[in-house]
């Protein structure tokens, strides 16, 4: 018992650091080679804060449990938006921008309404998989090609309206090439030691809990849909809290939106493709109507912020929380499922 408390403190201590060199490295990526917040967000926090739902979910279709690995990722979906970007919110309000409202989050229900269309028999197929990864280089390139466009047309306007000086501009520029490559080397040191620690530290930290629940008597569904769920998300929601206090708010929330969507598509597509998914009826039933409920209520509460010029703030974190606590209320009264 004493040696899972001493893995969770540990872990915690481990993840609150290792978050902080994580989104160092991915904020001096960003700047070094000029390309949006938002955009490093979603391809490199994004996946990289899915690797434990893809290990997991990999580990859980190839023992011959692939239906874990489906719970698993829709379950961490909700938690993302639910608890990750509540909590996230609460300490430190969004600016949601036009590219989000127009581009990301309808991408976001279109991927949530596939998965629950590719449900609807309760099997999904080898096929099933090949669509989804086919889908998740569709997305990732509209994303990157996008991203880029929309930094370098703001880019031109700042100039344009002579918010950056010629003499300025040069110098910024000859800086750059002089620093660029020992900085590169230590924006992605950072980034993959703080990504390899995040993991390590996230695994440390669900072993001790699931010890401690054991010893306690909780059952094995209930460590399973709580703290091996919120566990996998532990990554994202350190590196979504460490980027708002750090005023990376774009990071953030692409962080959340990459996420989902590498759990959607590539987490569920991988497991899909080493063994086929037969889902229990519950799953569609309450999960994945609870991640499309979340997944609407999120671009809900983003288009009122948008229209009426406002953060994305406390009130809507604390929807999102409430929704979390309410999502987590259900799953124990249904233990039996």
């Amino acid at each position: 018992m004493w040696l899972a408390v001493v893995a969770v403190l540990v872990g915690l201590a481990i993840l609150v650091w290792s978050a902080d060199v994580f989104i160092d490295g991915a904020t001096a990526l960003a700047k070094r080679l000029n390309v949006p917040s938002f955009l490093i967000g979603v391809i490199i926090l994004g996946l990289g804060t899915s690797a434990p739902e893809m290990v997991v979910s990999a580990l859980a279709a190839l023992e011959g449990s692939p239906e874990l690995a489906l719970g698993n990722a829709y379950g961490s979906n909700i938690i993302n938006i639910a608890l990750v970007l509540g909590a996230t919110v609460l300490i430190s309000p969004i600016i949601i921008h036009k590219g989000i409202v127009k581009r990301d989050l309808p991408i976001l229900v279109a991927i949530t309404a596939l998965a629950a269309w590719q449900l609807r028999d309760g099997l999904l197929s080898f096929n099933d998989g090949l669509v989804l990864l086919a889908l998740l280089v569709v997305v990732l390139t509209i994303q990157i090609v996008m991203s880029l466009r929309e930094g370098s047309s703001k880019h031109v306007d700042e100039i344009s309206h002579g918010n950056i000086l010629d003499s300025e501009l040069l110098e910024s520029q000859a800086e750059k090439s002089d620093n660029t490559e020992p900085s590169l080397i230590r924006g992605l040191g950072g980034l993959f030691l703080g990504l390899l620690m995040l993991v390590a530290s996230s695994r440390a930290i669900v072993w001790g809990a699931v010890e401690l629940a054991t010893f306690w008597g909780l059952s094995e569904l209930i460590i399973g849909l709580t703290i091996v769920a919120i566990g996998t998300s532990l990554p994202e929601l350190v590196a979504s809290l460490s980027a708002a206090r750090k005023g990376e708010h774009d990071m953030a929330l692409g962080n959340i939106i990459g996420s989902n969507i590498f759990n959607t598509l590539g987490v569920v597509g991988l497991a899909t493709l080493i063994a086929p998914i037969t889902a229990n009826p519950i799953i569609l039933s309450r999960d994945v109507l609870t991640m499309g409920v979340i997944t609407l209520l999120l671009v809900v509460l983003s288009l009122f912020a948008f229209i009426r010029k406002r953060p994305f703030g406390r009130t809507s974190g604390a929807t999102l929380m409430l929704f979390f606590v309410g999502y987590t209320l259900w799953l124990m009264q249904t233990p039996n499922l």
